[in-house]
């Protein structure tokens, strides 16, 4: 029997809610992007966070170790933990930043948003909470929800280079809260979380059992003007999962390498560990290939980061300059990552429809604010400062040329 048309009416089979709710903001703004692309227009596009989408890429040691791999035969599965060489460089990498763990503690994941999907999988019930920065990234929303759990997010304050507001997050604790997410330097806002802060978080943790710490530093190499602490070095009893992987330091996004490591001295996190394992077993393994290029990274030589931060902080300083001359908006100063989350100060229908006006008047292509956090996001856009400044330049002239006629 053929599964097609009834009686000239097409038959749907009906995809499962949880999926067709997912919401990337930062890939769904770019489908009109391509349509004015379509039509010969040339787009220049601060949305995305990949440095080697502009003038940046992976270090050349790195780039050999993987295609030595490859020639000496790397190419089958490995272990589903990871191959025991780069496990060994996470842990000393890891010892480096205060943090002691084992090999044991750490899973290799197809960067670091396979490690939310199994982290998140093994946590949740239906019901169940975590509290996320707000804005935050958006899988933090997005995959919490498709494991049947609430997102909540705890309000981090503007004024204060959007720093965690720690009596808002004390408010919002429940009996279904499991975990507290901390994301430094963050990403959409750029904020470096002081020590202070951090410290005042993992007392909170520390105070309800059944809850854990994540710890996603991802963005630990990309800091400007103070020191990156992990929580992990802060406080050393509470159980925490840290999040890490190749793509942003070592200008590898694509390779698709990161890794969760489990810090749990009295085992609070045994039967999670366990969901995780089991999961990583059954996706076989990370990329074989890639794992000896984020061994190589680890291992290697550094010197590729001074210079790389000292382009990037030049890029922050102009960007953070320039935003704040353009009428209608203003922006806090980030601390690290790559990222500005300016404020529209203008009234408008939507962050949203901000930034599709942007795209079709100026082809500048931005990320809605709302798309972090409809809550703390909103009225805001993200913005990369990756591209040369002769770029970015040329995209505020005209993103300032559209804000004066909106106030004449």
């Amino acid at each position: 029997m053929v599964n097609g048309p009834v009686n000239g009416v097409k038959h749907v089979i009906k995809a499962s809610k949880r999926t067709l709710e997912i919401e990337y903001a930062i890939r769904d703004v770019t489908l009109p992007a391509r349509e004015l692309e379509k039509k010969g227009h040339k787009i220049l596009k601060l949305n995305i966070g990949d440095p080697c989408a502009y003038d940046f890429d992976t270090p050349e040691p790195i780039k050999a170790a993987v295609k030595k791999a490859m020639e000496h035969g790397k190419n089958g599965y490995t272990p589903s933990e990871g191959i025991p060489e780069l496990l060994d460089a996470i842990v000393e990498k890891e010892r480096r930043d205060g943090v002691e763990i084992k090999q044991s503690d750490i899973v290799v994941t197809t960067g670091v948003t396979e490690s939310l999907l199994l982290l998140f999988a093994a946590t949740f019930e239906e019901g169940d909470e975590i509290l996320v920065p707000g804005p935050a990234y958006p899988p933090y929303v997005t995959y919490i929800k498709l494991n049947g759990a609430k997102p909540v997010p705890y309000r981090t304050i503007e004024e204060e280079n959007w720093a965690p507001d720690i009596d808002d997050l004390k408010k919002k604790i429940t009996p279904k809260t499991k975990a507290i997410a901390v994301i430094t330097p963050n990403n959409p806002t750029g904020a470096l979380y002081k020590e202070k802060v951090l410290k005042e978080i993992c007392d909170i943790v520390a105070e309800h059992p059944q809850m854990y710490l994540i710890s996603d530093e991802i963005y630990d190499m990309m800091v400007y003007d103070d020191e990156f602490v992990s929580p992990g070095k802060i406080n050393k009893e509470i159980p925490m999962v840290i999040f890490n992987g190749i793509s942003k330091g070592y200008l590898a996004p694509g390779w698709r390498i990161g890794y969760m490591a489990f810090r749990d001295p009295s085992g609070a996190l045994s039967e999670i560990r366990e969901g995780v394992m089991r999961q990583a077993r059954a996706r076989l393994c990370a990329s074989s290939i890639c794992q000896y290029g984020y061994h190589k990274a680890l291992m290697g030589a550094q010197s590729h980061l001074e210079a790389l931060r000292a382009k990037l902080k030049e890029r922050r300083d102009f960007a953070y300059k320039r935003i704040n001359e353009i009428p209608g908006l203003s922006t806090q100063k980030p601390g690290g990552a790559f990222y500005i989350f300016p404020k529209i100060e203008v009234p408008y229908k939507s962050d949203k429809q901000f930034v599709l006006d942007i795209l079709e008047n100026c082809h500048v292509l931005l990320v809605h604010g709302s798309g972090f956090c409809e809550t703390y996001g909103k009225g805001h856009f993200r913005a990369v400062f990756l591209p040369p400044i002769e770029m970015m330049s040329e995209a505020f002239d005209r993103i300032e040329n559209y804000m004066r006629k909106l106030k004449s």
